[in-house]
Formats: C-alpha cells, sequence, structure tokens
C-alpha cells in the first residue's frame, strides 16, 4: 500500500486498510502505550456518542453532532500534536477532546446549554464553534501570533466539506500561506455538509487541490486509518515547526449517524452506502491491528469497555446533578457590558415564566 498520487498530483495516504492489513513501510513507530490509549480514547468517544444521543431524545441535552465513524480523523492527530498545541475545534470533534483529556462532564454540559461547558481554562483550545468555518481564522490567527512570539507551537483546526464552500475557508488559508502560519486544516469530508453531498459541495477531483491555490502543502489520508491520521499530523507539525509553514489535510471518511439530532439521514442517503461505510469502521480495523500485534487481545478489550461504560455512567449522572444555568448566563459573554436591549429581553423572557 505505498502512498498513491492521484492523476491532479495529490498524494493519499493510507497505513491500515479496512482489513487491518498494515504497510510496515509506513506504519509510524507509536509506543505500545500510546496506542491502548488510542484504543480508549475511541472507545470512549463512540460510546459517549450513543449516551449523548439517548440524553438528547429524553429532553436531558440539546442538540448533539454525533461523531460516529469519524474518531480516528480525531484521535490519530490529538496523539501527534502536544500538550502546548492549540486545538480550534467546530462541533464535531469530542474525540479529539477526550484525547486531550477535556472532561466529559463539560462535553455533556454544553450540550445541555450550559456555559460551563465553554470553560476551556487550562488548555491550549477554544471552545465550541457553531458558526460554517469561521473557527479556520481564529486557528490562523494563534498560528501568526506564535510565530510573533516566537513560540514552537501548531494550531490544528477541523472543518466539514461544507466549511470550504464558505469565504473565511480560503481567508483563512490564503493569510496562513502569506504569513507561514504553523497551521493543520483537517477536513474531516465525511461526504455530506447536512444533506448536500460532496459532489454538489465542489468541482475539484479533491478538496485537498485545494491547498495549490495558497501555495501551501495538500495531502489526502484515508480518515478511517488512525496511523495514517497520526503520522501525516505529525509530519505537518514538524514541517510548521520547522518554518514550512501550513498543511491542509483532507480525512476521508463517512458521518454514519445523523449531521445532527435534529437531522433524518434517510431522507437524503441510502442505508446501502451507510452499510458500506460501516465495514471501513476505524475502531474496528484498529482492533485488529492491535490484536495483530499482541498489543491487546479480546478478553482486554471487552475490559475496557466495561469500565469506560462505568466511568461514563458516573460522568452522566454528575453532567445530570448539577443546577441548570440562569436564562442570563446566554447574555452574559456576548458583549463586555450587556446592551439595554438585550436587557429587555430577559426581563421578557422571565415575565413569560420561561427561563429555557
Amino acid at each position: 500500500m505505498p502512498i498513491e498520487k492521484l492523476d491532479n498530483g495529490v498524494e493519499k495516504v493510507q497505513i491500515l486498510d479496512k482489513d487491518g492489513n498494515v504497510d510496515k513501510q509506513l506504519e509510524p513507530d507509536i509506543p505500545e502505550e500510546t496506542l491502548i490509549q488510542m484504543y480508549k480514547d475511541m472507545v470512549y468517544a463512540r460510546k459517549l456518542d450513543k449516551k449523548a444521543f439517548k440524553l438528547q431524545r429524553r429532553g436531558d441535552a440539546g442538540t448533539y453532532a454525533p461523531v460516529q465513524g469519524e474518531e480516528a480523523c480525531q484521535v490519530g492527530p490529538a496523539h501527534a500534536l502536544d500538550d502546548d498545541d492549540w486545538f480550534v475545534p467546530s462541533f464535531r470533534e469530542a474525540a479529539f477532546a477526550i484525547s486531550r483529556g477535556y472532561s466529559p462532564v463539560k462535553l455533556l454540559r454544553y450540550f445541555m446549554g450550559d456555559s460551563y461547558g465553554s470553560k476551556v481554562g487550562g488548555t491550549n483550545s477554544l471552545p465550541v464553534s457553531i458558526p460554517i468555518a469561521s473557527q479556520l481564522l481564529h486557528a490562523t490567527g494563534i498560528g501568526m501570533a506564535s510565530n510573533i512570539k516566537g513560540e514552537e507551537t501548531t494550531s490544528i483546526v477541523y472543518f466539514g466539506d461544507g466549511a470550504t464552500s464558505q469565504g473565511d475557508f480560503h481567508g483563512a488559508l490564503n493569510f496562513a500561506g502569506v504569513y507561514n502560519s504553523p497551521v493543520i486544516f483537517f477536513n474531516q469530508n465525511n461526504r455530506y455538509a447536512i444533506s448536500t453531498p460532496r459532489e454538489k459541495q465542489t468541482a475539484s477531483q479533491t478538496i485537498a487541490q485545494k491547498a495549490d491555490a495558497y501555495g501551501i502543502k495538500g495531502l489526502q489520508v484515508d480518515g478511517n486509518d488512525i496511523l495514517a491520521t497520526y503520522k501525516v499530523a505529525k509530519e505537518a507539525k514538524e514541517r510548521a515547526e520547522n518554518g514550512e509553514g501550513p498543511t491542509l489535510i483532507e480525512g476521508l471518511t463517512y458521518r454514519i449517524g445523523s449531521h445532527t439530532t435534529s437531522d433524518n439521514p434517510s431522507r437524503y442517503r441510502e442505508d446501502e452506502e451507510v452499510q458500506k461505510w460501516k465495514e471501513k469502521d476505524p475502531i474496528t480495523r484498529f482492533s485488529k491491528y492491535l490484536k495483530d500485534k499482541g498489543i491487546l487481545d479480546e478478553i482486554d478489550m471487552k475490559k475496557i469497555k466495561k469500565e469506560i461504560e462505568e466511568d461514563l455512567d458516573k460522568q452522566v449522572e454528575k453532567a445530570l446533578e448539577m443546577e441548570d444555568p440562569e436564562l442570563e448566563e446566554m447574555f452574559k459573554h456576548v458583549y463586555e457590558e450587556v446592551p439595554q436591549r438585550l436587557k429587555k429581553q430577559v426581563k421578557t423572557a422571565e415575565k413569560r415564566g420561561g427561563d429555557r
């Protein structure tokens, strides 16, 4: 499985195929304890997904964006980067957050409408960003600031294929190229921007080739191959910190679940397509790899899953026990001083008897 070069010159990297076969020449040297932690993080994110979905369905949480199927795009790079590197998420990066040691309670509270979930103090992370593509500009700016301050840190920013149609995407990549900003632009190409298929998003053969317009490196990676996502992120970080500028990585993956809990994907895609992608599941192939290397066996994996289930139950209980935020919370952090018109809105809502 050598690195494939597409006819437009874009490199496509795969190390671990859907059946768990590994390319020994490309296989990264990852410590055994790190490989085990990567597996734990993937499983934790998958199980958190299911918990969050159930919480939303029973009315204990708001809209949630499932990550199932995209875990390798996030967990691999999370372990390739250092603690002082910057993580700039959109709204579907729970797996990266878990890998970084972010509190599951905070993640859950965010989707319960509590601003406590956006308090990321103590880590070089930004809060969840809902506006499409705006976070790319933030990552570029952080990278530029790192250069000015003489710091050896890299920023990684996540976004979907739909974000590439936004002006912020082009502005961010252009500035990053011009100012040699140490940024990894990680596009999770999960095939759909809500209901819009990738084919209607752009006429480009790939998203990775868009990097050429900005004078930066672009490449594709099998987004369901955690060894490959780790490797390309590690190399992108090294290039950035060697002064070689930003990288655009297109992770080819698939959103198994709905866009969010308010979406019905059966209206715009066939079940046959979903089943085909389930066969490429990132956790399944990584599990086979770990078994073949003798790092974990079936008993170990069952034990890990049981421990995660028990911990998640405790985390959910803690999140549910916390007091819900007051109505004013949603206005507190929008402006330095709350303007009169927003104060009037609070009073109007209170008169109507609603605090949600």
